[in-house]
């Protein structure tokens, strides 16, 4: 490296540091956000969220960072980088380009937009009053689509918000694999409602008092190895996971009365989520490397978690003693296995993060439909309850009463997260290959789960996946991991053998 770059490099260092530091300050102010801040803070929270972010986002696009990627991007230069260096220069040019004409109050108003946003989304939700949070999507679309136009549209207007969570992937890509999905799926769960057997789960929706279902969810997280001195369990309308830094990655859940396995399931997802912030190398700690390749990745984890392994014969082999020996009257004649199949039962429903693991996928399709009919097709917010409602009763026979249930029911519109639910369902299909990897160098897993051996488990996806951070690409980690592309075939193979086996199929 020439004698000139190592200023340069430095510099280039210090910006991201000081662009970490805001990110994990803005981190904090958002979870406090929806974590229980006072409701008559939130508009003037909105706005401090908004003022620190315009100062991220000027950095980020600021005439030094332009300056620095130039000199660092000179032939023999990039060369002569780490491979982190690399990377970091790679990002940051993509971001620097993709932002670079979007006018900073444009910037600064979205922010306080979607801050507020999320806070009046909870109570609109809460009173299925779609009418009052309409006007908010409105302008959060009608922003979206303007900066859109200053990123640049790529083969479609989506395809440029799908970028931002899952690099590369395209309205292409993601019709085909949904596509393949759909045409295995929906046989499949016709063939488990031609069965004419449906597990008896009646026992799960008794009373359960709230703190011993915090002290499950505590007991499991610590399971899977959790460190808690590097975070925390909270409780949120929508659970969500923040990564602040590797030493400070919290997670939420929703406790549910009448409902026991709800927030052992939530706890598991965003529990997954922050097994891959903590368990970055620490030498990428304050840089932008500390996170999660991608979005698809990053869903992997949490599904992995909650499904692969929460949901498995093994882990309630193990762990239901557990739970009975904590609501002892309301479980006492129910067996593990019964609780088993009764987790794993088919069942089209209304609500996402309490479907099934078969008909999941369809929910997912449903939201990437809708958002492309948003943004490629026009679509008008006006209408969006009455398509979601008609979408839900033309895939899954189901529709919603009111909007709590139907168009409502995620926080991810309110914050602008247009393009990320295609993400889950990546996940899936990544958690299932990376499993069906896992059983070949680890024949064993079964009983290990069964003896409640999770770290070791925890530790094979350490080393091969959450040590690297944002190092490598979400391909990259695949065809390491795994030895191949994005196979959605692993992911229909493993529920097509769940259900024969739940369903004697």
């Amino acid at each position: 490296m020439s004698t000139n770059v190592h200023p340069v490099l430095q510099q280039f260092h210090d910006m991201l540091t000081k662009m970490k530091s805001y990110e994990e300050a803005l981190g904090l102010m958002q979870w406090d956000l929806r974590t229980g801040a006072p409701r008559k803070g939130a508009e003037q929270r909105a706005h401090a969220i908004g003022a620190l972010s315009a100062d991220l986002f000027s950095l980020s696009v600021s005439p030094e960072m332009g300056n620095c990627l130039d000199e660092l991007e000179q032939p023999g230069v990039f060369e002569s980088l780490s491979q982190a260096d690399r990377k970091m220069v790679k990002d940051a040019r993509k971001e620097y380009n993709r932002s670079r004409l979007i006018p900073p109050k444009l910037h600064q108003e979205y922010v306080v937009l979607t801050s507020h946003a999320e806070t009046l989304w909870e109570d609109a939700k809460k009173n299925g009053d779609y009418e009052s949070f309409k006007p908010y999507l409105r302008d959060i679309v009608a922003k979206t689509q303007q900066f859109i136009d200053y990123w640049g549209v790529q083969d479609t207007r989506y395809d440029t918000l799908l970028d931002a969570y899952e690099p590369d992937m395209t309205v292409a890509k993601l019709d085909s694999i949904f596509g393949q999905l759909r045409d295995q799926l929906v046989p499949l769960v016709q063939s488990v409602q031609a069965s004419g057997k449906q597990p008896a789960a009646d026992f799960l929706f008794q009373e359960f008092p709230i703190e011993g279902q915090k002290a499950i969810s505590h007991y499991l997280l610590k399971e899977i190895g959790y460190d808690f001195d590097a975070g925390r369990l909270d409780e949120s309308v929508h659970p969500f996971a923040i990564g602040l830094n590797p030493g400070d990655v919290r997670i939420t859940t929703h406790y549910k009365t009448h409902d026991m396995a709800d927030a052992i399931f939530s706890s598991l997802h965003e529990g997954g989520h922050a097994l891959y912030e903590q368990n970055i190398n620490v030498k990428y700690a304050g840089t932008p490397l500390a996170s999660g390749t991608s979005m698809g990745i990053h869903e992997s984890q949490s599904r992995f978690w909650e499904n692969l392994i929460g949901r498995s014969r093994a882990f309630w082999s193990r762990y239901y003693g557990q739970v009975q020996q904590t609501f002892p009257s309301q479980l006492g004649q129910v067996t593990s296995e019964m609780v088993y199949r009764a987790v794993n039962r088919v069942e089209p429903s209304l609500i996402r993060i309490e479907a099934d693991e078969v008909t999941y996928n369809l929910h997912i399709i449903i939201r990437y439909e809708m958002e492309k009919m948003l943004f490629n097709e026009g679509l008008s917010v006006d209408d969006l309850p009455d398509v979601w409602n008609d979408k839900y009763e033309s895939y899954l026979g189901v529709r919603p009463k009111h909007a709590g249930e139907g168009v409502l029911q995620d926080v991810h519109w309110s914050g602008g997260g247009f393009g990320y639910f295609p993400s889950y369902s990546l996940g899936n299909m990544y958690a299932a290959q990376f499993m069906h990897a896992l059983r070949q160098g680890m024949p064993d897993v079964e009983d290990r789960i069964a003896r409640g051996e999770l770290l070791a488990i925890k530790e094979w996806l350490t080393e091969r996946i959450y040590q690297h951070g944002k190092l490598l690409t979400p391909a990259e980690i695949v065809m390491q991991v795994t030895g191949e592309a994005l196979n959605p075939q692993y992911l229909v193979d493993y529920l097509s053998a769940k259900m024969k086996d739940v369903y004697s199929l």
